[in-house]
């Protein structure tokens, strides 16, 4: 990763600060209280803190907590049965469901809800196809850490606040591209489904599901990734987080089997949030390369942190950690070759929102 000082503005410093210690935070009280699949806390705290946004309020934070929830919730009533006697009317039902997710971000909806809607998503269909009571435990699990990780956020704006003057003005921020259009935004969310639904369903097939929890919220985050315009920015954006993401859980792992401290845990996972954070923000607004870093940083707790529960348990964690690491490589591959497949059958063009009174604009192919 290449240095650059625009990331030394005093608003970009401080955002990448308070994504560190609010991450490294909440992993450690996960970490301390280590319920089932505590790690995602500090995941979903990242997500958060990684948005250049005031702290969450009341109404926004109650809006991500349904939008994680409600597809888990709404799974166990009516989903369940259908993949007990009706499996391919579930199937349908999902694949739907995640589409509505996709089109919801790539119409320039709120990425944050977008992405909390698809882990909700494919988590249900890979733990829903065991019984109900994981369901059930599933569903209180993901309560604690989305409400765990909005406390961490809210803590670490407490602690480092943006300073008077220094929140980003509307005349500061680069002005936004245009919302695609409908036609547009199917494409795009067509495409993050034909990357997304055939693993989350290989995954429902396959017995054990719900040990490859942590594969599909990589799974999860691929779909985000391919709402991106362009093949080729997709393309490069999922292999590069996947691998920065990697070789940073390899070399916390690494120092970890000298010192394993949870201190030690702890201070390497806020290390790699100022690292990965200079290339989430920049000035005030972020960097061009946010959504690589930002997947790079999430990659990275998500092969580490179960690794390290598995370790505290007193199971292979060695093995468990090497496991996971390359099914993330051959995951990132996957989505790469299904995004080129799918731009070679379908090519793709820019459609632009047309304003209000006038006819529909002609598409322009993009050559990405």
């Amino acid at each position: 990763m290449p240095t650059d000082r625009p990331a030394r503005h005093p608003l970009a410093a401080r955002r990448i600060l308070r994504l560190a210690l609010g991450t490294s935070l909440c992993l450690l009280f996960s970490q301390l209280v280590a319920w089932p699949l505590s790690f995602v806390a500090p995941v979903l705290t990242l997500v958060i803190l990684a948005t250049p946004l005031p702290p969450l309020g009341v109404k926004n934070a109650l809006g991500l907590l349904v939008a994680l929830l409600a597809p888990v919730i709404l799974g166990a009533y009516l989903l369940l049965p259908f993949m007990e006697y009706a499996r391919w009317v579930a199937i349908l039902l999902v694949g739907l469901a995640l589409f509505y997710s996709f089109y919801f971000t790539a119409r320039g909806g709120n990425p944050m809800l977008g992405m909390f809607m698809t882990v909700g998503l494919t988590l249900i269909v890979t733990v829903g196809s065991v019984s109900g009571d994981v369901v059930w435990l599933l569903i209180k699990t993901l309560f604690a850490c989305t409400v765990t990780a909005i406390g961490f956020t809210w803590i670490a704006h407490a602690l480092l606040p943006d300073m008077a003057g220094q929140a980003a003005p509307d005349g500061q921020k680069k002005p936004q591209p245009p919302k695609p259009g409908p036609a547009g935004a199917g494409r795009t969310a067509l495409r993050a489904l034909f990357v997304t639904l055939p693993m989350a369903l290989l995954f429902l097939f396959m017995s054990g599901s719900p040990g490859y929890t942590v594969v599909m919220i990589k799974v999860a985050t691929m779909g985000q990734q391919a709402t991106a315009d362009l093949s080729k920015a997709m393309a490069t954006s999922l292999m590069m987080s996947t691998l920065w993401g990697g070789l940073g859980a390899m070399a916390a792992w690494y120092v970890l089997s000298i010192w394993p401290s949870l201190l030690m845990y702890t201070l390497l996972v806020g290390l790699a949030g100022l690292v990965y954070g200079r290339w989430i923000f920049q000035g005030p607004a972020v960097h061009p390369q946010l959504q690589m870093a930002q997947y790079a940083y999430l990659t990275m707790i998500v092969i580490l942190a179960p690794a390290v529960l598995d370790g505290a348990a007193g199971s292979g964690a060695g093995a468990a950690f090497w496991t996971r690491g390359m099914l993330f490589v051959l995951i990132a591959v996957y989505g790469t070759v299904a995004v080129r497949v799918f731009d070679a059958f379908w090519p793709p063009v820019r459609y632009e929102e047309k304003p209000a009174g006038l006819s529909d604009p002609a598409p322009v192919k993009s050559h990405g």
